[in-house]
């Protein structure tokens, strides 16, 4: 494989790694109006999260990052052509953190009501609006000889495209109720499971048909197994959590996370961004990359601080992996 090649493979693991992680995080933050019926509850949820969000968030700056200098081109062209709805993303997420911090700041009731309002919208709107991205670069858009877009805000709201922000709003708030029962103590718990049955039938409606579209649409046998994958997992983690054992159903809601994206970037390879317009316009791994001095320095920056990025990780999450429930709560 040539270095472009094994960067292309990186940039889908560290956006892989943002969607894992990040997505039981915006589910998390949807379930504060779906299952928490009072504060305390919504407490208990914010606070499985509350030591880690931040530190998910990490995955974008990287993924955004090393596409910036592995593919400049792709970058380039994917922020302008899409900056509406990357602006809405970046807003939500900076009201997001805000609304963690704020949040128990003051003790009035409107107060805390209207950041947990925030805490809810900013988590729902960017698990809808990343699959509506990721559905257009996967189908193509308006990309001219110059490899800029030449679309419309109105060319980005298509079928497919809201197809896709439905299947990964779905499947982040399934992944997050899994977490959630896998957090928690007492009837929260048992109220996580039983609604992670009922999201997990819901979801596998949008995604088995959004699978079977990319594969109709420009998928392979590769993406083929990854989209079977996906939907094996999903139905396994809905088993698995109905069964009571939540750590196996985040583990297969995990890996149905990991099988989506890897359909993503297996029906777009070579290509990292394609033209609807002519196909001698897509930008590729091969026209849209650095120069291969720049990829070799970033590939040693990589292999030197990524283990380092994830047992700090991974001992985040080992510190902080006991349940909690309303009686944890202060006050409740």
């Amino acid at each position: 494989m040539h270095l472009h090649d094994i960067w292309f493979v990186l940039i889908a693991v560290l956006w892989t790694g943002y969607f894992f992680l990040e997505g039981f995080d915006f589910g998390i933050g949807v379930l504060t109006k779906l299952l928490a019926r009072d504060r305390a509850e919504r407490r208990v949820l914010i606070n499985t999260i509350g030591p880690v969000w931040d530190g998910n968030e990490v995955w974008l700056l990287s993924a955004a990052g090393a596409t910036f200098a592995a593919f400049p081109d792709w970058y380039a062209t994917l922020f302008s052509g899409f900056y509406l709805p990357f602006l809405l993303v970046l807003v939500c997420l900076i009201l997001r953190g805000v609304a963690f911090e704020y949040r128990a700041k003051r003790p009035e009731e409107r107060w805390q009501r209207n950041w947990e309002h925030a805490i809810f919208w900013t988590s729902l709107i960017p698990a809808l609006l990343w699959g509506v991205v990721f559905g257009n670069i996967v189908r193509g858009v308006q990309i001219d000889a110059q490899k800029e877009y030449v679309g419309s805000l109105a060319d980005l709201l298509n079928p497919y495209a809201l197809l896709g922000g439905v299947v990964t709003l779905a499947l982040f708030t399934f992944h997050g109720t899994v977490f959630a029962a896998l957090k928690t103590v007492g009837d929260i718990r048992a109220r996580a499971r039983r609604l992670a049955v009922v999201l997990g039938a819901l979801t596998a409606v949008p995604v088995l048909g959004f699978l079977a579209w990319t594969q109709v649409d420009g998928g392979d046998g590769a993406s083929l197994v990854a989209s079977v994958v996906a939907v094996a997992a999903l139905l396994a983690a809905v088993g698995a959590v109905g069964a009571g054992r939540e750590g196996w159903s985040f583990v297969f809601s995990g890996v149905t996370v990991v099988a989506l994206v890897a359909t993503f970037f297996l029906a777009l390879f070579p290509n990292v961004m394609p033209s609807s317009l002519n196909e001698a316009w897509n930008l590729t791994v091969t026209n849209a990359a650095s120069t291969p001095y720049t990829l070799t320095i970033m590939t040693w920056c990589a292999g030197i601080a990524t283990p380092v990025v994830l047992l700090y990780q991974g001992w985040t999450y080992w510190v902080f992996r006991k349940r909690i429930g309303t009686q944890h709560i202060a006050g409740a």
